[in-house]
């Protein structure tokens, strides 16, 4: 029981400053804080020295942990020495510059304090109330963001669109369809649930988080037709254009489609000008995908990539892949943000506020399917910042001429051969001998530690990926990348 006793005494002061605490002081804090930021910039200097690929076996890190939680507090360092021993061995060193497997993520020192500033300030910002702040420098970045990759006006705040942080590309596709699938029903769909013959399009090679987007908005992924693609792997849009003739003649809706810019598989390009076109005529809604490839807007002569991007509704990057941003960072753009708005806000009365009310301000929880949200625009906000528009084109054009010069390394070997254009800085390519020996090099390599690679199908044959774009990957690294993959070859005859 709190039990107040009278003040006159002085009892109360005593009684509230001998009380028992089991937290970590400020100068504890300050003390431990720098201990931490010590071990990264360490683990910063060696990362190379670790297998990029993580070593352990399933349950390796699980035995070596105490069957039950602590019943008493341990020392800091304790837990520094445990991060070190058990932890650090099953972890896959995304932050090596011998990582070259999926797409990057890749982090950044201002990425970092950034994100250490967020989770110390501890903002919940659903609402503009609960910190203006959180709001406001997100709108204010996503707006810098349009001018920097040469994105259409229509996405700034100033008109009728606008841009919002949201998690993953993944939360940014499902908040587009939702928003189809609303407009297409005239906002019926949210309150009835769907009839099952609301139609959306993509290419055989659209990231298959569009396919959960379906399940989760009720749409079912059969209705989701997968176009096909020509040679370059980019969706046609003529197939595009038949299929969505031939859903209407079934008495189907048609609502939604998505187009890529940079696919997983082999970071190729939709054609968006045509693709939009159908879709302005069949009054469809449009999202680009850019999660990867859309970083490389930032350098002007790549924007002829995503050309046509004016017509769509929306938009989406993830600077937590190659704008060294850290995990997690998507920047979701839409034309109309009423359309958003109106399929994913909901006012119980626990958050009315007066700001909300007054319609000048901004509620992110609107935005997307969450309620709470993070800082996250803090630490893109240090990004931009610190490397300037300058210093993000610097490092994305080298990237990219690593790729190409790892490209022309694969033309000029006889044994080895593109298995797809390289635009950007993703190199898919294969031993001649066929699928067996392209996964005996894989595996060698990975398990050798010295890189990671991983790998996609290509008109049905095992294709081998190398992506640049790890924030610390320099020409010696893409080059000895290039020699073991070599030798790999060698071994096998």
């Amino acid at each position: 029981m709190f039990i107040l006793r009278g003040s006159g005494d002085g009892k109360a002061e005593n009684s509230l400053a001998n009380e028992k605490s089991f937290h970590m002081t400020p100068e504890e804090f300050r003390r431990h804080g720098h201990a931490v930021v010590d071990w990264l910039a360490d683990y910063q200097q060696r990362v190379e020295s670790f297998p990029v690929l993580s070593q352990v076996k399933p349950g390796d890190i699980r035995a070596s942990l105490p069957t039950h939680a602590p019943a008493h507090g341990e020392p800091f360092d304790a837990l520094m020495k445990d991060v070190e021993e058990l932890i650090l061995p099953g972890i896959t060193h995304w932050q090596s510059p011998n990582f070259f497997a999926y797409f990057p993520c890749n982090g950044s020192g201002p990425g970092i304090l950034g994100d250490l500033l967020s989770s110390g300030l501890g903002v919940q910002g659903m609402l503009w109330s609960t910190s203006p702040a959180c709001t406001e420098l997100e709108t204010h970045v996503m707006d810098w963001l349009v001018a920097m990759l040469g994105l259409p006006h229509k996405f700034l705040s100033s008109g009728t669109g606008g841009g919002v942080i949201q998690d993953t590309a993944s939360s940014a596709v499902l908040c587009a369809l939702l928003s189809a699938r609303e407009r297409a029903t005239h906002y019926v769909s949210n309150k009835k649930g769907c009839d099952g013959r609301l139609v959306a399009y993509a290419s055989t090679q659209t990231h298959s988080s569009l396919e959960k987007a379906m399940m989760i908005a009720g749409m079912g992924v059969e209705n989701l037709r997968l176009i096909d693609v020509d040679e370059n792997f980019a969706m046609r849009p003529e197939a595009l254009a038949r299929q969505i003739d031939a859903d209407r003649t079934a008495g189907l809706t048609p609502c939604f489609v998505c187009a890529t810019v940079g696919t997983t598989s082999s970071n190729a390009m939709d054609p968006i000008r045509p693709i939009g076109e159908i879709c302005g005529r069949e009054n469809l809604w449009l999202h680009v995908d850019a999660a990867m490839s859309g970083t490389a807007m930032l350098c002007p002569e790549f924007r002829h990539l995503q050309d046509g991007v004016e017509l769509a509704d929306s938009y989406n990057f993830n600077p937590h892949k190659w704008m060294f941003t850290s995990f997690d960072c998507n920047c979701f753009w839409v034309a109309d943000r009423k359309a958003l708005i109106q399929t994913l806000s909901i006012l119980p009365e626990y958050l009315r506020n007066q700001a909300t009310e007054s319609g000048a301000v901004i509620d992110y929880r609107d935005w997307h399917i969450q309620l709470g949200r993070r800082f996250r625009s803090l630490k893109l906000w240090f990004v931009i910042r610190h490397y300037g528009v300058e210093g993000l084109q610097y490092h994305i054009r080298q990237h990219v001429q690593l790729a190409q010069q790892f490209a022309d390394g694969i033309r000029q070997d006889h044994r080895f051969e593109l298995g797809a254009p390289a635009p950007l800085n993703l190199v898919c390519f294969r031993h001649k001998q066929g699928d067996a020996a392209n996964q005996v090099i894989m595996d060698r390599l990975n398990r050798s530690g010295d890189l990671f690679l991983t790998h996609t199908k290509l008109n049905g044959k095992m294709t081998l990926r190398l992506s640049v774009g790890q924030t610390h990957t320099q020409a010696r690294h893409v080059a000895r990348a290039w020699t073991r993959i070599r030798e790999e070859a060698d071994r096998i005859g």
